[in-house]
């Protein structure tokens, strides 16, 4: 029996109707082949304007961090720019080739597995810089306002606590004008029973003394935290006016820098002038360096009444000096003013330390490198719907016109007869 010709007629029983469902998933499926070719045409075009721009960012931030600005500065931001660029480039591609294409769990796996390292890597190296280029000046705006209010809270905190040491001058002042009361009724007799400027009379003057110096002593103290105090709030003024004065923030920041320093000495100064550990150590003073005069009564029972009165006065020199300590302990233990001291950040650093008030900048720095990833999930996605839509026909099911003619034109070129070189050929049936 000899075989069909190509221009036979097909038997009927070999041909297989294709159902019209799997037709339409045909059709379907050619549609969306369509589409990827036509996208195809211009999404390596988008890849590299997004790895590009990536790129332009990635080396305004790492201007930030280089301190020179010669010629190899330049070339080095710009060569880790382009490795930047070409990296994200090349690394989207591969995924959106592959990773579409493959079709066993394992290797979705594991391809998805590099996508997810791959994707923070390029944080890494990429996307922190471009949210320093995008909000680096902001950022370093941000942790000048910061300092200003730690310092502000400083400042505060120190004239708070030197106020509180100026009013123990007036727990002072009490305790004085009471051995001035005392001084004045024995002036009269009226401690000791003895009138006019004895012993008893001298000790309570001696003390009180002592007081009204330490009183003066910190009256005299008002001026100087007052100025200090509004020292301090003329240089806050001036860090406030820094941190939003338009240019560049780095020239800013060393004139900040300066103010700085002169506000941490106010600050020191008024820790200096809290008169609180002058007055604890002049209450210790008050009844350990008494200088007891020689009685002078003129008789026995008057010297012993002065010594009876001067034991008084140096037991209530002791209650007083106890008072007196446990007001200016009060005052010693008030929070002292936090250590403040102002350290310049580059805007790399700034955008890192202060990245919750930077969110948006930050997720625009992430997405304009990690975008394509959506386009890769969406060939996944479009490629396993063409992979339904054919089902799991044969070749033959799925040939177009195109390859029906270009499958007849091979059959009848396999049919034409071969010849060897020098055989002649064939003699019809009446040769």
């Amino acid at each position: 029996m000899t075989p069909p010709t190509a221009d036979a007629p097909i038997p009927p029983a070999a041909t297989h109707p294709v159902p019209v469902p799997e037709r339409q998933g045909l059709r379907h499926a050619r549609e969306l082949e369509r589409h990827l070719a036509w996208l195809d045409t211009f999404t390596g075009t988008a890849l590299g304007v997004l790895a590009s721009a990536s790129g332009i960012y990635t080396y305004l931030g790492v201007r930030t961090l280089l301190d020179d600005t010669g010629a190899w500065t330049t070339f080095a931001a710009l060569s880790y720019s382009i490795a930047v660029s070409v990296g994200i480039f090349v690394f989207w591609s591969y995924l959106m080739r592959l990773l579409p294409a493959v079709r066993t769990a394992a290797a979705r796996i594991g391809l998805l597995l590099s996508m997810a390292l791959g994707c923070v890597a390029i944080i890494a190296m990429s996307s922190w810089l471009n949210a320093a280029a995008l909000a680096g000046a902001a950022a370093v705006e941000q942790h000048l306002a910061t300092t200003v209010q730690t310092y502000q809270g400083a400042l505060e905190r120190a004239h708070s606590n030197a106020i509180a040491g100026q009013s123990l001058g007036r727990d002072v002042a009490r305790v004085r004008q009471s051995f001035g009361d005392l001084s004045e009724q024995e002036a009269v007799g009226n401690l000791s029973g003895l009138a006019g400027q004895g012993a008893v009379f001298r000790v309570l003057t001696q003390k009180a003394a002592e007081l009204g110096a330490l009183e003066a002593q910190i009256a005299a103290q008002d001026g100087p935290v007052a100025a200090a105090f509004a020292e301090g709030n003329t240089l806050l003024s001036k860090m406030r006016a820094l941190t939003v004065e338009p240019g560049a923030v780095e020239a800013r920041s060393v004139r900040f820098s300066e103010e700085a320093v002169r506000l941490s000495g106010i600050i020191a100064e008024l820790r200096q002038l809290n008169v609180a550990p002058l007055v604890a150590r002049a209450a210790q003073d008050l009844a350990d360096s008494v200088v007891l005069p020689d009685l002078d009564g003129g008789s026995a029972l008057a010297r012993s009444s002065q010594a009876s009165t001067i034991d008084s006065v140096l037991q209530l020199l002791r209650q007083r000096a106890e008072t007196l300590n446990g007001a200016a302990a009060e005052v010693i233990a008030l929070p002292a003013p936090d250590e403040t001291v102002y350290t310049p950040v580059s805007a790399a650093d700034a955008v890192i330390r202060y990245a919750g008030n930077f969110v948006p900048s930050w997720a625009g720095a992430i997405a304009i490198d990690l975008l394509p990833a959506v386009l890769v999930f969406i060939v996944m996605v479009t490629q396993s719907a063409i992979r339904t839509g054919r089902g799991e026909g044969t070749e033959e099911d799925t040939m177009t016109v195109a390859d029906l003619r270009a499958a007849i034109a091979a059959a009848r070129a396999l049919q034409e007869p071969v010849y060897l070189p020098g055989e002649p050929p064939p003699r019809g049936p009446q040769g």
